[in-house]
């Protein structure tokens, strides 16, 4: 079958392309991208207004299986993927069981095979049980098909496990993947700890629990030269410390996700369970410092955190709710606002989005290079509509942006000589 996309803006991070042009795809496999190609072809599509890309690389994402299969499994969190233009998935190892045998992992990967609609890689966990004292066998994890090492969930609290963590974990060229929360000074929080915590009568987490942990574990990774990657980050106060830490060329990336700058911790208000998510949201001060975290490349990986809930999970009084959010299809759609403000171009977007966190996993990342498999999104960046239950594609539906007006939205996927409209 031979494929045509004309007139679409073609932004490929991989070949640093940002062009108007058409890309022409022969037997599934990219056989040109130039300007104004003229050859027959089976189907043509017309990409006026659109981005043209190669599919999104999602390093956070909870599919719950095994163990919570009612909240969602492999099969329809890599359709949320797809359907979010997210064309690789990493999943987090806080499944029950725990990815902490190398067992779990391949059967991870075999169920993907077998129902995935997109690759799916797991992180196995860094200690057993992740109860944060015994390390699990890194070696055996990474022959088993892990790309990453996390107890996602959970920070490592004992400082001395974490250091031979990173340690062990050089040796296998495996990144260590932090959760930066000190329980003993989170334990209990509900929200960010202020005004609307008082208002709300909730116990408030500190920006401490975060930066407390932000720091120790920088401080490890300078000192073993291990691989470390940090997580979700939600505080203005990290910037610093990451700025010292890329001074000081510690080999660590850092992280966020589209909620936490776009939403503040007033979108909790009413005692609103469908922005519970951990950490917690914040304040303005800190959706502005995230964002120039990001345009400052201290913070160089944006991830969904998918978590899904079911109402078995979310309609209960606040305090019981479990935290986390959904997030795999308006992935692309919440991180296109960055572009549109001004803050970094649609190819510096797409590095965040494609290049950057397939480096963390260590994986090849989507290419629109000739000769390489079709894997490519098409995006309307301007189109607004509105978060319906019926439009989100997860078995769980858990997401504060439900019944709100978004802007940006994945039109059409590609996968080899398969094309899906939405």
């Amino acid at each position: 079958m031979r494929l045509l996309i004309k007139n679409g803006r073609v932004l490929d991070p991989t070949l640093g392309l940002d062009l108007i042009a058409d890309v022409y795809i022969v037997d599934g496999k990219i056989e040109g991208v130039e300007e104004n190609i003229s050859v027959s072809a089976d189907r043509i599509l017309d990409a006026h207004g659109l981005w043209v890309l190669p599919g999104l690389v999602d390093i956070h994402v909870h599919l719950r299986e095994p163990g919570e299969e009612w909240k969602e499994d492999i099969e329809s969190g890599t359709r949320a993927a797809l359907h979010g233009g997210v064309l690789r998935v990493a999943c987090m190892p806080n499944t029950k069981p725990p990815v902490d045998t190398p067992e779990v992992c391949s059967a991870i990967i075999a169920k993907a095979k077998e129902k995935g609609y997109v690759p799916v890689y797991p992180i196995a966990c860094i200690t057993k049980g992740q109860a944060g004292k015994e390390l699990t066998e890194f070696g055996r994890l990474k022959l088993a098909g892990a790309v990453a090492l996390s107890d996602d969930g959970k920070w490592v609290q004992d400082s001395e496990v974490m250091r031979k963590a990173l340690l062990y974990a050089k040796s296998f060229d495996l990144p260590i993947i932090s959760h930066p929360e000190d329980q003993a000074l989170s334990f209990g929080g509900q929200v960010n700890l202020g005004k609307l915590s008082a208002k709300l009568g909730l116990k408030g987490v500190p920006f401490t629990a975060e930066t407390v942990a932000v720091v120790r574990d920088l401080l490890l990774a300078k000192e073993t030269k291990g691989k470390l990657h940090l997580a979700h980050l939600s505080v203005k106060e990290n910037l610093p410390f990451l700025r010292w830490a890329k001074e000081e060329g510690v080999n660590f990336t850092a992280e966020t996700c589209p909620h936490y700058f776009h939403l503040t911790e007033w979108e909790c208000d009413g005692y609103n369970t469908l922005a519970k998510v951990n950490p917690p949201l914040r304040t303005e001060d800190d959706v502005l410092a995230i964002k120039q975290a990001i345009k400052e490349g201290l913070i160089e990986v944006i991830a969904s955190d998918h978590a899904p809930h079911s109402p078995l999970e979310k309609d209960v009084e606040f305090e019981l709710a479990s935290p986390g959010m959904i997030g795999l299809e308006f992935l692309l759609p919440l991180s296109s606002s960055l572009v549109r403000e001004g803050l970094i171009s649609p190819l510096k977007l797409l590095e965040l989005l494609i290049t950057n966190p397939a480096k963390v996993i260590g994986i090849e990342p989507p290419s629109l290079r000739k000769g390489e498999k079709a894997k490519i999104v098409l995006f309307d960046p301007e189109e607004e509509y509105l978060v319906t239950e019926d439009f989100i594609q997860s078995k769980s539906k858990n997401t504060p942006f439900l019944g709100k007006t978004i802007k940006g939205r994945v039109k059409k996927v590609i996968l080899e000589d398969k094309v899906y409209e939405f």
